[in-house]
């Protein structure tokens, strides 16, 4: 089988190309550093197969960032059949430089002009033939997004793959020429392959030729001795960058037309979004109501407010048992009209109910096997697989906002606004994706060279709500508190979701505080253009989502499920049997879970969490369970909620009231304690030891903290509530102060510098 590989810059739709080629569902980013490792698929439409690796998105072979020694690596030591080189045909002087370093290299190459229909939209147009012949290797115009010519592509690859080629360079400076060769010869004499580029990235003084080749680092610097240019002096690494970019213009701007050569003078459509988007003062607004209209079209029991605003009240039963999914109670009224998630949400929940009674309909009351299946995992199960459709619809929008592009903006808003405070906007990127899930996002943290951001980042990962807490959020969302509050339920979700991102903002201050002055540079990335969102890309990404929660539903949590039902249905004497009573007024089984080995152990534990509110009363053991068992995946807390609570035929929240204040303390410390099992795995391999136990402590006593902190605030606005003011005007002058002094200390740090 054919080896392939896909290289070239961030964002140049390489990872598109992969997945149009290969039918797989990697996830397609927009920024730098979303594929850390390479990824591999099969192209089968050809006689001979052709497997397809994805290597990360670089702009050179030089080993500046992990993902270029892996792209480099890989292309050097697997030894490819033929490499893809991806352009962006809208910035094709700029991806060409990746291009001139590939051509040093002995493996046949062909370019791929991603965008190309782009291009031909703008007017513009490339002579294909001319840039061919410069280049000296096959170049093709495609459209990854739209699937245009990649058959066409393939063919090309697999005739070059067939082929044997001689690396190439365009480097025309004369002495640096002679060196070069002088070099390439003392390498092929050492039998070693790819002599040419090995010969270059040495002149360069490349970090691995020179570990890797000390031999012959004196020949370059004796030739340094006696070489010095106007401009760059004797720094070869700068004299050889130079000579790429002067080639590139000098000999390919005669492949581009006119009208090419004027569009990259003209605002773009995606520059004059841009101008909105990204503004200085209004970006952030922006995006606030971005995330809101997100979540009301996900939790929200009154779209558009239509009732609070309109006063819209559906009384007919057939409108209401479709609304809610056949929830109508006699005399029951509808106020207002359910989003599109709590509707998918109550129908699920509606077929979810219906299997369980399936089961019990044909399975014995009061036998141990009964309530293990009904009782125990169908009930857990139901808990999560029932608010899916929520989950996924959020997931929609996300993948929507990330493939039309404007996530890349999100990063580049909060560091704008944030790197002042000595915070970067790429130490965002891996944290934007925690969204997502916090395992691959505290992987892609690799990307960062520096260990203390790097641990940094992934004390804050819990900042930002993964799709397994989703479902928490949800289950909140329908708590009566808000009631009394005169709140909606997607309000409190966009809180826990704005007020996360606005907490690792805090954090991050707070730690900065006791660290050393460090100036932190402006981040530079490139902003993709805007397209709309790609039906396959956007439903690779929700399947691959689905996936994995039916996974984990049929593994980890099923598995959960049947020790909290052991638990909850025997008492320690396991000699009296399984704890089920029959109900002498209704005739149904339950269980007397005060008794059990559960309610013991729940009741212990619960004492430490007393000071966040929820564990309090006679039912906070249950809470407390709940957030124990969380440890083992997120998803536990509402499916272990719903086992306890339906137990006893209560709804959460049942003997104890959950005020704003609890339901808050709750809700945040599930979102920044210690996340799922494959999350510590996750961190425990990016840190060192000790940062991984700093790590963990951080996350467990700042979650604590800050549920306490949320509690004892909410009573002290019931119960006076100029004290509840008067403390958070101090809490606020607190963070203040801490941002006031890190914005100076990173301004000095900025003119020690100049």
């Amino acid at each position: 089988m054919k080896k392939v590989a896909l290289a070239g810059n961030p964002n140049s739709g390489k990872t598109t190309l992969f997945n149009s080629l290969t039918g797989a569902t990697a996830h397609v980013g927009n920024w730098p550093g979303v594929t850390v490792d390479k990824r591999e698929g099969t192209y089968k439409k050809l006689d001979e197969p052709m497997n397809i690796v994805d290597l990360p998105g670089i702009y050179s072979l030089s080993p500046y960032t992990p993902e270029e020694v892996v792209s480099r690596n890989y292309i050097l030591e697997d030894k490819p059949d033929v490499v893809i080189n991806v352009v962006d045909a809208t910035n094709i002087e700029r991806n060409l430089y990746l291009t001139t370093q590939l051509l040093e290299i002995d493996v046949p190459i062909v370019v791929a002009l991603n965008m190309s229909d782009v291009v031909r939209r703008n007017g513009g147009k490339i002579d294909i033939k001319k840039l061919s012949q410069k280049l000296g290797v096959p170049v093709v115009e495609i459209s990854a997004l739209k699937g245009e010519n990649l058959d066409g592509l393939m063919l090309e690859a697999y005739k070059a793959s067939n082929t044997k080629r001689e690396g190439s360079t365009i480097i025309e400076q004369e002495d640096l020429s002679h060196l070069i060769k002088d070099i390439k010869i003392a390498f092929k004499g050492k039998g070693i392959e790819n002599p040419l580029f090995h010969a270059v990235k040495l002149v360069e003084l490349d970090e691995i030729e020179v570990n890797m080749h000390p031999d012959l680092v004196n020949m370059v610097n004796e030739f340094k001795e006696t070489f010095n240019d106007e401009v760059f002096g004797n720094d070869f690494e700068a004299l050889i960058a130079n000579a790429r970019y002067e080639y590139i213009s000098k000999y390919y701007s005669s492949s581009f037309s006119e009208a090419s050569k004027k569009n990259h003078e003209k605002l773009t459509l995606s520059d004059k979004i841009d101008k909105v988007l990204t503004h200085r003062i209004w970006s952030l607004p922006i995006f606030v109501a971005v995330m809101f209209l997100i979540f009301h079209f996900t939790f929200s029991n009154d779209l558009f407010f239509m009732h609070r605003w309109f006063g819209l009240t559906i009384t007919e039963e057939g409108w209401i048992n479709f609304l809610i999914g056949m929830g109508y109670e006699a005399g029951g009224v509808l106020e207002g009209v359910p989003s599109i998630g709590v509707f998918l949400q109550s129908w699920m929940g509606f077929l979810t109910g219906k299997l369980i009674e399936l089961f019990q309909s044909f399975m014995p009351a009061g036998e141990w096997y009964t309530s293990l299946v009904c009782d125990g995992v169908l009930t857990g199960l139901d808990s999560v697989l029932s608010f899916v459709p929520q989950v996924m619809i959020l997931f929609l929008f996300m993948a929507i906002l990330e493939d039309s592009g404007y996530m890349a903006r999100v990063a580049f808003i909060l560091d704008r606004a944030f790197r002042r405070f000595g915070l970067s906007g790429r130490a965002f990127i891996p944290m934007l994706s925690g969204f997502g899930c916090s395992v691959p996002a505290i992987m892609s943290t690799r990307t960062i060279e520096d260990q203390k951001e790097r641990s940094l980042i992934i004390r804050l990962m819990t900042c930002f709500s993964c799709g397994a807490k989703a479902p928490i959020w949800a289950l909140l969302a329908t708590v009566p508190a808000w009631t009394g509050l005169a709140i909606e339920g997607d309000l409190f979700v966009f809180t826990i979701y704005i007020g996360g991102i606005a907490s690792a903002i805090v954090f991050a201050l707070l730690l900065k505080v006791f660290s050393k002055d460090v100036y932190v540079s402006p981040f530079i990335m490139e902003l993709p253009s805007y397209h709309l969102p790609q039906a396959r890309n956007v439903g690779a990404y929700l399947w691959e989502k689905f996936k994995h929660y039916l996974f984990k539903a049929a593994t980890i949590i099923s598995a959960s499920m049947v020790v909290i039902w052991f638990l909850k249905s025997f008492a320690w004497d396991l000699s009296r049997g399984i704890l089920l009573v029959e109900n002498q007024e209704t005739g149904e089984w339950e269980t007397l879970i005060e008794e059990s080995i559960l309610a013991d152990l729940g009741r212990a534990i619960s004492y430490f969490y007393y000071p966040l509110g929820w564990a309090q009363g006679v039912d906070g053991w249950k809470y407390t369970v709940a957030t124990l068992t969380g440890l083992v995946a997120k998803e536990d807390v509402v499916a272990t909620l719903a086992q306890l609570f339906n137990s006893s035929e209560e709804e959460v929240g049942g003997a104890i009231t959950l005020t704003a204040a609890n339901t808050y303390s709750f809700a945040l410390y599930n979102l920044f304690t210690i996340p799922c099992f494959a999350a510590i795995g996750a961190a425990f391999g990016e840190q060192r030891r000790k940062d991984f136990w700093i790590t963990m402590a951080w996350w467990f006593t700042m979650s604590y903290a800050v549920g306490c902190v949320t509690y004892v605030l909410g009573l002290l606005y019931t119960a006076a509530l100029w004290a509840g003011i008067l403390v958070t005007v101090a809490l606020i002058a607190l963070i203040t102060g801490a941002a006031i002094i890190v914005a100076r200390r990173h301004k000095k740090a900025a003119l020690a510098l100049e």
